[in-house]
């Protein structure tokens, strides 16, 4: 964890952001896999771990607004807990590294909570996502869980989403630092994909690269010749010469800061023309988003600029038709990229999705857009300096997506569907960096992993 100045800090920031009442944030506790024992690996909850640092079960913490009193509720473990565990540092050794000096046992929040509830105070709470602490709310407060999203402070989702969209320069270099895990991952996938490879083993391969550097993978690993699904979490297939590997996958660091990459490479090591001339407008499309990526940019916009290059890139090969502004503009090359540009990313991959993504990723000012394709846009605000995004354009050719939009007859004057046979067994291309905005522009967080065809292709061979 950082020092405990800087958690000291975030919640100094977080109770000026709140008028009044007491802020509920509540650890994550172990989950069972198939007995209680035997319970997945630990993820402390990223919200949690921002205010206090602390990578422990069964933790939960309060902060009263207006007397500024912090409380860490916790117990200490018993002998036969320490038998099996080795020896554990007091829940009081636990709260000073974070910086606070009260401490009470579990049993304690129970009487808090409802003391505050009887006083009529607010009680701010985040959206909770894991059902023993949805549980856990439900008994402490009353409100079920079918009730609790909506019932969730507005108030501090907006204060969290604030804090934490700037990362400071201890979140930088974590951040560095798993990205130079996900660069290891990514090269070690590109020399494993010869013809004849169980996509498992690649899969299983990198994953093991990010364990070696800390943790498990910042989110399931995709990767699949089937690229043109776009989380494909399916690793069954044996890669064939000729077909495209699509790997999107990250690390996070032992902080828990995620990194989120994306790079697609030739089953054998060659581009075919056809692969290389629809990467190459790929490849366009990222580098042209970097470039436009700055302080006061909505990345909405730049979404739509990314949009534009590969619609344009597609004209060129005779895959679209038509005037290129007005076949983004009524979303047309949504069937080929039918998601969104980037997302932002820190301590989860998603970052604070878990809040709510119209509060992170949108604002007053830039609302989502209800269009097919531009509406999967996590992203889409005015960037800030200390924003960190993932820029990941891509173009896929999906048959059931295909042939449903030809038998609707949809956008014909845009698309040429008898050229599109050609591309019917392609796949799917995404390219994807991880960008710092800047003061005055942005740049790649960790050295970039090859992304020309030349040096792919020099990689793998």
């Amino acid at each position: 964890m950082f020092n405990r100045e800087t958690y000291i800090e975030r919640r100094k920031r977080l109770k000026e952001s709140v008028a009044d009442g007491i802020i509920l944030l509540l650890g994550n506790v172990d989950s069972p896999m198939n007995c209680r024992d035997n319970t997945y690996h630990f993820r402390q909850d990223s919200t949690f771990l921002y205010f206090f640092g602390l990578n422990y079960q069964n933790l939960a913490a309060a902060i009263d607004v207006e007397s500024g009193e912090e409380i860490l509720f916790g117990d200490d473990f018993s002998m036969d807990d320490i038998i099996w565990m080795g020896p554990q540092e007091s829940i009081k050794d636990k709260a000073a590294k974070s910086g606070v000096t009260k401490t009470m046992p579990s049993r304690q929040l129970s009487t808090y909570v409802k003391e505050a509830v009887q006083q009529k105070r607010k009680v701010h709470f985040n959206p909770l996502y894991r059902a023993e602490n949805q549980l856990l709310l439900q008994e402490l407060t009353g409100i079920a869980p079918a009730q609790q999203q909506e019932k969730a402070s507005l108030e501090l989702i907006h204060a969290i989403v604030a804090l934490r969209s700037c990362k400071d320069a201890n979140e930088i270099e974590e951040l560095r630092t798993a990205a130079a895990a996900g660069y290891q991952m990514h090269v070690t996938a590109m020399k494993m994909a010869t013809p004849g490879t169980w996509e498992q083993k690649i899969a299983g391969t990198i994953e093991g690269v990010a364990m070696a550097n800390g943790n498990p993978p910042s989110f399931p690993i995709i990767l699949s010749q089937n690229g043109e699904t776009l989380h494909n979490h399916d690793h069954s297939n044996i890669l064939e010469k000729g077909k495209l590997m699509l790997v999107d996958a990250g690390a996070q660091s032992t902080e828990f800061y995620a990194s989120d990459f994306t790079r697609t490479s030739p089953v054998g090591g060659k581009f075919t023309s056809q692969q290389r001339e629809i990467y190459e407008i790929v490849l366009a499309a990222n580098n042209r988003a970097t470039e436009l990526s700055k302080p006061d940019v909505t990345y909405l916009s730049v979404h739509l600029e990314a949009a534009k290059i590969i619609a344009s890139g597609l004209k060129e090969v005779g895959v679209m038709k038509g005037d290129v502004e007005e076949a983004v503009k009524a979303g047309a090359h949504a069937l080929f990229m039918p998601h969104g540009l980037g997302h932002m990313m820190g301590l989860d991959v998603h970052d604070m999705e878990d809040l709510g993504q119209v509060y992170v990723g949108y604002d007053e000012e830039t609302r989502p857009v209800n269009q097919f394709g531009t509406g999967a846009l996590r992203m889409g605000r005015r960037l800030q300096p200390g924003f960190v995004i993932t820029n990941e354009p891509g173009i896929y050719f999906i048959p059931a997506l295909i042939d449903q939009w030809k038998s609707e007859g949809k956008f014909t004057e845009f698309i040429n569907y008898d050229r599109l046979n050609a591309y019917r067994s392609f796949g799917g291309i995404r390219l994807e960096d991880d960008l710092l905005i800047t003061n005055d522009g942005c740049e790649l967080i960790g050295e970039r992993i090859p992304i020309t065809p030349e040096e792919v292709e020099a990689v793998m061979s």
